[in-house]
């Protein structure tokens, strides 16, 4: 699923996770995120949630096109290493 949203915040967080969640339910658990270009640590929140709710239902996650925002504050969160990121080569 691509989110569509530009932003990930605390406006838009609740919506967002829904989104998302409803997405796992019906069977897409793969979420490009490459239209962000904010976010803030409610970003990680709804990631937390999906990851959450898939594994409820046994599946896990997959999180592509992560902004370089949210990969620094997954880091200083200290939750990068438990989220499913995909992170593409660098040139």
């Amino acid at each position: 699923m691509r989110i569509e949203a530009d932003d990930m915040s605390l406006a838009n967080a609740v919506q967002l996770a829904e989104l998302g969640i409803a997405a796992i339910h019906s069977g897409d658990a793969t979420f490009d995120l490459s239209a962000v270009r904010t976010c803030d640590s409610s970003a990680l929140v709804v990631l937390l949630a999906w990851q959450r709710t898939a594994r409820a239902a046994g599946r896990s996650i997959q999180v592509s096109g992560v902004p370089d925002d949210m990969l620094s504050l997954a880091t200083v969160y200290g939750v990068d290493s438990v989220l499913p990121i995909f992170h593409p080569a660098r040139p």
